[in-house]
């Protein structure tokens, strides 16, 4: 009997953690899993889910650019991809997909058990708009926080989110140019994807101190141009979002299996392996 067979689908997928992370988590338990990086260039999201589970796919982590498309080629959604607008993980049942997203109590987990961030009462800023912003926002909001300032270099798109989040009260959007003036974040959260072009979206002086935690959502080369950024002003707190990555993983792997994952070992394996390739 083969094993069953999961994917992580984006574009680009070949440098993706993803199998790697799955694998780990699969020898913990005894668990045999066929885990694979699924690129979605020749056949795009839809037609490469199709071809997926006509050889046998249950189950798939979506990666850029797909999280707002996956939600809407799901039957049903959890109550926590209901609020992102977005989907990062699919379940196959009675054969249609259920979505989930993950990557907010990914972040969460990061910021709390292992970055030991206490996120209550503090005052967030959030940059960018998209599937990745769409995916934390809310979790941001749940973690008791004061304010949470949405930053997109478009304005529409961070009034996209404002609307989808229903806070009136604790959450305002802005464009990148209007941060000026507005003082200091607790916590910046750096969720485009800038980094990948060796870039960094442009932001003010003035919104970090030293006490402020910087997080990018990225890892590897493409957090360094923001965790540079950040490093100059001064800001003691730095990651990029490897720790995220395996915590949103450990719990689509829960949905899966009924089993949560130990995601220690596995993030010290895999950021070990990480450093020695940079």
């Amino acid at each position: 009997m083969s094993a069953p067979r999961y994917a992580v689908l984006g574009r680009p997928v070949r440098h993706s953690l993803s199998p790697r992370i799955h694998a780990a988590f699969a020898r913990q338990s005894g668990q045999e899993i066929d885990y694979r990086a699924l690129d979605t260039e020749a056949l795009g999201l839809e037609g490469t889910l199709t071809a997926f589970v006509d050889e046998g796919g249950i189950g798939a982590n979506i990666t850029v650019p797909h999280k707002f498309a996956a939600a809407r080629l799901c039957r049903t959604l959890s109550w926590r991809a209901r609020r992102a607008g977005v989907v990062n993980t699919l379940a196959l049942r009675d054969g249609h997909w259920h979505g989930d997203s993950t990557d907010g109590i990914g972040l969460l987990r990061d910021l709390r058990e292992r970055r030991n961030i206490d996120l209550y009462g503090s005052r967030v800023l959030l940059i960018g708009a998209g599937g990745a912003a769409h995916g934390v926002a809310p979790s941001l909001l749940d973690a008791g926080i004061d304010q949470l300032v949405i930053a997109n270099r478009t304005r529409i798109h961070a009034y996209d989110l404002l609307d989808l989040l229903q806070e009136p009260e604790r959450a305002r959007a802005c464009t990148l140019e209007e941060l000026a003036g507005m003082g200091q974040f607790d916590l910046v959260v750096q969720a485009t994807s800038a980094g990948h072009a060796g870039d960094t979206p442009e932001l003010p002086d003035g919104i970090v101190s030293e006490d402020s935690a910087c997080i990018d959502l990225n890892y590897g080369r493409a957090a360094m141009p923001f965790l540079a950024w950040a490093r100059r002003r001064g800001c003691r707190q730095v990651h990029d979002g490897l720790g995220m990555l395996v915590e949103q993983a450990a719990a689509a792997y829960a949905l899966w299996h009924g089993t949560h994952p130990a995601t220690d070992p596995v993030y010290a394996q895999i950021r070990l392996a990480s450093s020695r390739s940079q």
